[in-house]
């Protein structure tokens, strides 16, 4: 009998004591068997997992000398602010106003999307530096001098490499494309540089192949942008037209300009939704009427293009066309661009455009049973099918740029046809009389 217990509070202790045993009984096994486990883990398991490449952040380049600085990191968060984020880590409100002015003459703090901070202050409590990272190549660091605080932008060193993108079409060239794990800018860039050989419209069919040569800039192993795009190629059936650049245009490689006086298209590509006909039932007013145009149809507000050089002759609302702008060319041609949304700033009658510049935005005014761009030429006051139309070509290679230009033209075409790396550092043959400024 325990001494100052009575019977059934005996008992009960006798019971916990019990239970105490059991579970540091079973404790003491998975203790056991952990330790065991511990160096197994250690010398077969971690080595089988890939060691993650080093970050690229210049962030990192900025560690202080000794263990006398103390160092305060941090991001900008989604749906914050720069000053806030650097308030919500302590930073005292003076440094923050220090920072922020420094900065505002290279920074758009209103346009901030993100970014990371790192923050450097001395023993005695003093801000030695800081270093604000907005993007992987817009990098920016405070320091203290002799004569204050003063920011400068850091120099970010980046990897050329060319690259050879070959693909085909199954249903379109921007999932062809992001099928190769390409973005959006190349395929957009490649639309452009055709944009007078071809309708991606009406041109583009499962089965077409197409390759480029482009440039692509990394930092270590991150991809940052594309850069120059040497040449391009695509090939629909026995049809193919290539594309080389030089000195910032494209030429055929007989040294003709890929550049047209008229543009196939007046947007970049969506769909025809209903093309040139003499006789095509109207869908709204009914009956049999001609449709002397092509409707792209496309989401409301895409930007629409001047196809060629001209002056606005009209620009207003013209009935079941709705709003729309009439442009005249050389040679007796005249465009029409009907049922906008809205016209492009400074769009009025008398002002001239330039090819490829932008005049209004794709709508549904006037009779339309959608959003769609209603586009229409004519030439000498005769409607013409816009999409069997020939334009003549823009000025060839002059002949003192003539020996220059088929060396490098030599350089690009073993890269298209060759069994070359898909991947290597820049070549020096295609920088051949391809001055950069």
């Amino acid at each position: 009998m325990i001494p100052g217990f009575r019977k059934g509070e005996r008992l009960s202790l006798l019971l916990r004591q019990t239970q105490a045993k059991k579970k540091k009984k079973w404790l003491i096994f998975p203790g056991i068997f952990l330790v065991v486990l511990l160096p197994f883990i250690y010398f077969f398991i971690v080595p089988l997992r890939s060691t993650p490449p080093p970050a690229n952040s210049v962030l990192k380049e900025s560690q202080p000398p000794d263990g006398q600085h103390e160092v305060i990191e941090g991001i900008i968060k989604a749906g914050s602010t720069f000053s806030r984020s650097l308030a919500e880590k302590n930073i005292p409100a003076a440094w923050i106003e220090l920072i922020v002015s420094t900065l505002k003459p290279h920074v758009d703090f209103r346009r901030i999307k993100g970014g990371a901070y790192r923050l450097v202050k001395d023993g005695k409590g003093e801000l030695v530096k800081f270093v604000y990272e907005e993007g992987p190549t817009d990098v920016y660091e405070i320091e203290k001098g002799a004569e204050g605080y003063k920011v400068q932008k850091k120099e970010i060193p980046l990897e050329t490499y060319l690259v050879k993108v070959i693909g085909e079409i199954r249903s379109s060239l921007f999932e062809a494309m992001d099928g190769l794990g390409e973005q959006d800018p190349l395929t957009i860039s490649f639309v452009d540089i055709l944009a007078w050989e071809i309708d991606f419209y009406k041109d583009v069919k499962e089965g077409d192949r197409f390759k480029i040569v482009v440039e692509k800039l990394y930092k270590g192993n991150q991809f940052i942008r594309y850069g120059t795009i040497h040449a391009v190629e695509y090939q629909s059936g026995n049809g193919r037209v290539r594309g080389i650049e030089y000195q910032g245009h494209y030429y055929h490689e007989d040294g003709t300009s890929l550049r047209k006086a008229f543009l196939k298209s007046p947007l970049r590509f969506n769909r025809i939704s209903s093309r040139f006909s003499r006789a095509r039932r109207h869908p709204i007013l009914g009956g049999i009427l001609p449709h002397y145009g092509v409707d792209y149809a496309a989401p409301p507000g895409t930007l629409i293009w001047a196809v060629a050089d001209g002056v606005v002759t009209d620009c207003g609302w013209n009935r079941g066309f709705g709003k729309q702008v009439v442009l005249r060319h050389m040679n007796g041609y005249k465009t029409y661009y009907g049922h906008l949304s809205r016209y492009s700033s400074g769009i009025r009658s008398g002002v001239r455009v330039k090819q490829k510049q932008v005049i209004g935005y794709v709508g549904s005014t006037g009779l339309s049973t959608g959003p769609h761009l209603d586009y229409r030429l004519a030439k000498d006051g005769r409607f013409r099918n816009p999409l069997r139309e020939s334009f003549p070509s823009g000025l060839p290679i002059g002949k003192a740029e003539r020996e220059t230009f088929e060396k490098r033209t030599g350089g690009v075409v073993a890269w298209l046809e060759g069994e070359t790396p898909f991947r290597q550092m820049l070549s020096p043959i295609l920088d051949v009389g391809n001055v950069k400024e």
